[in-house]
């Protein structure tokens, strides 16, 4: 009896030991990076910056931010050098959004265009590893060709900086378990018709990952049910924030907004600048990148407008900027 007591032990040693050996080992789904270099022309260069400060806000993970000011403007000169996030946020483990600078050394300056869509797209490294989800390439997949094409257009025109960061370190599990993340893009994806505003919008807010921060998320996922019903919790730099419920419920959300009131609270920060945005404090806290969306042509804010309007309204009362505990003595 014993003896069979000690097999089982030991097939269980091997099943287990196997399994972990064969995720330490697994290398994400990928294809081969396009070996096309992108054609930087005018309209690209607009777009792509376009993409990469307003709609997807890929700047305000990326670059060095004023945190004492209202919307944490970018300093000068330090767009998309990189910034590791501070442990406060709790994340599994150390996050760190690279440079994306042409720096041969510190940035993007050995990759090649193929490996940078790649990346963007399909979540997977110039080495070959799996992208934390955080950086949202599981929404960036539904970028349009073009616009892909874009923002790597748009980065290559960014000045070189040298800006040597650590690379991300997460903890076990999720250090394996992002490995299934990574998808391919198989496929031509096109952009969607401007004209049709209802799924134009939806397309804007894919990729500004709008349901990411405005819903309740349990293990990396969105709850069932309070998808864009607000009051995700963001406590950093000393302040705490909770998502709005941007839902079309009449009550809690805003189902009584015109479409004009929700221009217009964007484009009340439009004169806003680094130089006179005023002092970020706990009642006016924010990580919602007001600023840089107050840039957006009106017809794209009603293109959000018209999709946020389709969704189905959910009850939620949210206290935004909620008053801070005292601290314990």
């Amino acid at each position: 009896m014993k003896r069979i007591l000690l097999y089982v032990v030991i097939a269980i040693v091997v099943i287990v030991g196997g399994g972990y050996a064969a995720l330490v080992l697994k290398k994400p789904a990928m294809n081969p990076p396009v070996s096309e270099k992108v054609e930087a022309t005018a309209e690209r260069l607009q777009r792509g910056k376009y993409v990469f400060e307003s709609v997807s806000d890929c700047e305000g993970c990326h670059s060095e931010r004023n945190w004492d000011k209202f919307g944490a403007p970018v300093y000068d000169g330090r767009t998309g050098v990189g910034f590791v996030f501070p442990p406060e946020l709790g994340f599994p483990g150390k996050v760190v959004a690279p440079n994306l600078t042409p720096d041969a050394e510190t940035g993007l300056g050995s990759w090649s265009d193929g490996e940078k869509l790649r990346a963007i797209r399909e979540g997977v490294s110039k080495d070959g590893r799996a992208l934390f989800p955080f950086m949202p390439y599981t929404h960036f997949s539904r970028m349009s060709d073009e616009d892909a094409y874009s923002v790597v257009a748009y980065l290559n025109s960014l000045p070189p900086v040298k800006n040597r960061l650590p690379r991300t370190e997460l903890n076990f599990p999720v250090n394996l378990m992002i490995k299934f993340s990574p998808q391919p893009v198989t496929a031509k994806v096109p952009m969607p018709d401007r004209s049709n505003r209802l799924k134009y919008g939806e397309y804007l807010v894919e990729l500004g990952g709008c349901a990411e921060c405005h819903s309740q998320m349990e293990k990396g996922q969105a709850i069932e049910g309070k998808e864009f019903a607000g009051g995700h919790e963001f406590n950093f730099a000393s302040k705490l924030v909770r998502s709005a419920n941007i839902t079309p419920d009449e009550e809690t959300g805003l189902g009584k907004w015109s479409e004009q009131r929700f221009v217009d609270k964007f484009k009340g920060f439009a004169n806003m600048t680094y130089d006179n945005a005023p002092k970020m404090n706990q009642s006016n806290f924010t990580l919602m990148p007001w600023l840089p969306m107050s840039q957006m042509p009106e017809e794209d804010l009603r293109a959000i407008y018209t999709y946020l309007r389709t969704i189905k309204p959910v009850h939620n009362p949210v206290e935004v900027h909620p008053a801070l505990a005292a601290p314990v003595q």
